[in-house]
């Protein structure tokens, strides 16, 4: 409603009002003081007073009191008379009304209180004409008079209309000023814009005058200090021109010099290594010389014509070459002639030598052949005695076997597969004979990359780490898969030859059994790395696997087990080949010897048949596991034993593998090893002679240790798991 959203602005009018302004003191009674005592303002009608006035009862009023010659004046007045008289008088009028008290029948407003009247001042036509932008409100009103007088009614109307044309004269005159003033205020400030904007277009453009002002200078100061630089720079380069023009003719000079110096410094030192040469073949062609004299060790076997010859050709290369050292005895260098005549004479004199040397070879040889001769019918004849003995002794050991039940071969399917193994082999050896026997240089290059690629992997093997050992395995398995491995420092690959793979693979298994035969046999802890190894690259690659096994047979017959027979017609070195033994033109190898390389390499074997290489991805059976020990054992007490080679096989064996054949077999293993303490080894002490009884003893001593506890210690040496760790 209009009241309600009218009441907060009603609320803040009262609050604005001179009555809201009043104070409130709660001990105005006890001082005597009115009420209204705070509030200074002088009491004034309002500016509705004129329309309140109207509905007063014309009978509360004494029209007589009010009325004056004034009052009449004022009503009979012509509208000619100005509106400034007419206003003051009204004004002085309604002021005496100001100051009468509130008559008894006055009717009251709203809030209980007499109506004011507020007199505004008005503005004459001559002030408003003068200055219309004046203040219209701070215009003084006119003193009111002391007498207190009423207006009639119309008069108070007529008033009322004046005061009320007046303010709205005010209000317009006010609104035009502020529009006026607005306008003014905007065009002043336009102007304002404008001319900053001119301003700082002017300052702009004089700061841009200032700075190309300040380039060009600065330009024609460049251009000032660049030629400068530029002429300084030219006599600089013409200074440093003659400056070098002047070092070149002097180092021309310096190295002239130099040169004439190094010619002289090079003449006078080929000069004297021409001397020193001349000094040296000079002593060498009288040592050679020496060698020509009758009482020389190697003319001994000579007759004395050739001797004679030798030394009359001998001395006459001598007196050649004095006659040129004495030309040099006179302080003269020896010339290129001189040298040339020297050296012709030595290369004579050595011819010389080496005729009379073939002339004393074949001489020797002559005398050696007679003598090999002379031995070799002497071996014939205790080669005839010895196969007598051997056949003796087979027979013996045969009637000995069919007596007792034991063979004196392997069985017919173990001989044909260690045949099939050499087969195999023998087939492999010659699939890269073309490798083997290079014809060209590129190839024989080849050939020995790719062998020492093979070898030298397998002889870094040791025991000192298992990071160590993977790594040659890796390199190893690289190379017989065709991939490019580092030897030496250079790249080499099997692939690189079409039979490169087969030579690479015979060759590493002919080295895994020499280390075997000479590693192992030196050292027994050097059986397991050796052996894991072979054991995985048995597993990834089988061909190499069945090469070793080749090998191991051919080198150590006993490893198959086979006691090759002697064949009639038969060298006895050739023989002893085919048993193990080393044959050289020292002759064959010492027993202990033989006994060390065949302990090695069943070392190894029992080693590979027991491990497993703890890194492969294959999941399975061991490609020639403990069943093969086991095979081998047992075929071993099958035959009859020989002197010294049996007792020393089954004591490193077992000492390897015994423990691996206890855990697998169990009780049978026990059984074979009662077997072999009980019935077994006492053939074995009857065929060995009291000088060779140290196997034997070695061999008793483990079994009844073995019996007594029911137990075998693990080898020495085994890697643990400690070891791949490291």
């Amino acid at each position: 409603m209009p009241s309600e959203n009218l009441r907060w602005e009603t609320l803040e009018a009262l609050k604005n009002s001179p009555k809201g302004q009043v104070t409130f003191d709660p001990y105005w009674s006890e001082r005597g003081e009115h009420i209204l005592a705070g509030c200074k303002e002088t009491p004034s009608l309002s500016s509705h007073s004129a329309v309140i006035l109207e509905r007063i009862e014309s009978r509360s009023l004494n029209k007589s009191s009010f009325l004056d010659s004034s009052s009449i004046d004022f009503e009979e007045k012509p509208a000619s008379v100005s509106s400034l008289e007419s206003k003051a008088d009204l004004n002085s009028k309604i002021s005496s009304l100001s100051s009468t008290p509130p008559l008894k029948n006055q009717p009251k407003d709203v809030s209980g209180s007499l109506p004011k009247l507020s007199v505004q001042p008005a503005l004459n036509d001559e002030t408003r004409g003068e200055s219309p932008e004046a203040d219209v409100s701070e215009v003084p009103a006119p003193p009111s008079p002391p007498a207190i007088s009423m207006l009639s009614p119309r008069a108070m109307e007529t008033a009322g209309h004046i005061i009320r044309f007046q303010k709205e004269q005010q209000e317009k005159a006010k609104v035009a000023l502020l529009e006026r003033q607005a306008l003014q205020e905007k065009l002043v400030e336009s102007v304002a814009s404008t001319e900053m904007e001119h301003l700082k277009r002017f300052e702009e453009l004089r700061e841009l005058k200032q700075r190309q002002e300040f380039q060009s200078i600065r330009d024609m100061m460049d251009r000032e200090t660049k030629e400068l630089m530029g002429r300084q720079e030219k006599l600089k380069e013409e200074q440093r021109h003659r400056i070098k023009i002047l070092n070149l003719r002097v180092r021309e000079l310096e190295q002239q010099r130099h040169r004439e110096a190094e010619l002289e410094k090079q003449r006078q030192a080929e000069g004297r290594e021409r001397l020193r040469s001349l000094n040296s073949i000079q002593e060498e062609i009288l040592q050679l010389n020496q060698l020509l004299e009758p009482s020389a060790q190697t003319n001994a076997h000579l007759p004395a014509a050739s001797i004679a010859s030798h030394s009359l050709r001998g001395n006459q290369l001598c007196s050649q070459v004095s006659e040129v050292v004495r030309k040099t005895a006179e302080g003269e260098f020896p010339s290129v002639e001189d040298m040339a005549v020297a050296e012709r004479a030595l290369c004579e004199m050595r011819s010389v030598i080496r005729q009379m040397e073939e002339e004393a070879a074949r001489v020797q040889e002559k005398k050696k052949k007679d003598q090999e001769q002379e031995e070799e019918r002497r071996k014939q004849e205790a080669l005839q005695v010895q196969q007598e003995a051997q056949k003796k002794a087979e027979q013996a050991v045969k009637e000995k076997a069919q007596k007792k039940g034991l063979q004196n071969n392997a069985e017919e399917s173990t001989i044909k597969w260690y045949k099939e193994l050499q087969n195999s082999a023998a087939q492999c050896a010659q699939s890269f004979e073309q490798l083997n026997s290079p014809k060209d240089a590129q190839t024989k290059k080849l050939k020995l990359e790719l062998q020492k690629a093979a070898t030298i992997p397998v002889s870094q093997i040791s025991t000192n780490s298992g990071s160590q050992l993977r790594e040659i395995f890796d390199r190893i398995d690289k190379l017989l898969s065709g991939r490019a491995v580092v030897s030496g420092g250079k790249s080499v690959s099997a692939s690189q030859h079409p039979q490169g793979l087969e030579f690479v693979g015979y060759k590493l298994a002919e080295k895994f059994v020499k280390q075997g035969e000479e590693e192992v046999a030196s050292h027994h802890e050097a059986a397991f790395p050796i052996a894991v190894v072979a054991s995985g690259i048995w597993e990834l690659h089988p061909q190499v696997g069945d090469l070793i096994l080749a090998h191991l047979h051919k080198k150590c017959p006993y490893s198959v087990p086979h006691y090759p027979p002697m064949k009639d017609g038969t060298p006895v070195d050739e023989y002893q080949k085919i048993l193990g033994y080393r044959v050289d033109d020292c002759g064959v190898e010492g027993q202990d010897s033989f006994l060390k390389r065949m302990s090695g390499m069943i070392r190894l074997y029992a080693a590979v048949i027991q491990l497993r290489w703890p890194y492969g991805s294959k999941q399975g059976s061991v490609p020639h596991g403990l069943n093969h020990g086991w095979r081998w054992l047992a075929q071993m007490l099958n035959m009859e034993p020989l002197a010294d080679i049996t007792a020393t096989l089954l004591f490193d064996f077992l000492e390897v593998c015994g423990n691996a054949l206890m855990k697998q077999y169990q009780g049978q293993f026990w059984k074979l090893i009662l077997l072999l303490k009980d019935e077994y080894f006492p053939r074995i002490e009857a065929v060995t002679s009291s000088g060779e009884m140290g196997s034997v003893i070695r061999l008793k001593q483990f079994l009844e240790m073995s019996l007594q506890s029911r137990q075998i210690s693990p080898p020495k040496g085994q890697l643990s798991a400690t070891f791949w760790r490291s």
